[in-house]
């Protein structure tokens, strides 16, 4: 996977100033505040996330991050503070699957 990382200097769309975007994919599921995030063949890297940050699929549609699994590719919108990159937003490629599952018990009773 090729690593992309884009600088936006300008107020451009949805996203912001100052921002920068790197594609690639989740690492790993979300903890608590951030996510590890890897692009091509480099290490994964921690992407600490808000209360503010979106998270959404490739028509816009928003995501819950309990749905994020690793692998899962990505593009990450985020400005650097210190030494932490703080995620403003974060659009998926593919569209999420979300599976549930159900069980139905049927009792019978005898007279």
């Amino acid at each position: 996977m090729a690593q992309t990382t884009t600088s936006v200097g300008a107020n451009v769309g949805p996203v912001g100033v100052g921002l920068t975007t790197s594609s690639g994919a989740f690492a790993a599921a979300p903890a608590n505040d951030y996510f590890t995030f890897r692009t091509g063949t480099a290490e994964p890297v921690r992407y600490y996330y808000t209360p503010e940050t979106t998270i959404v699929d490739p028509v816009g549609h928003t995501v819950a991050w309990t749905d994020v699994r690793p692998d899962m590719p990505a593009t990450v919108h985020y400005i650097r503070q210190g030494d932490r990159m703080i995620v403003k937003r974060v659009v998926l490629a593919k569209p999420v699957t979300v599976t549930k599952e159900t069980t139905t018990t049927t009792t019978t009773t005898q007279p």
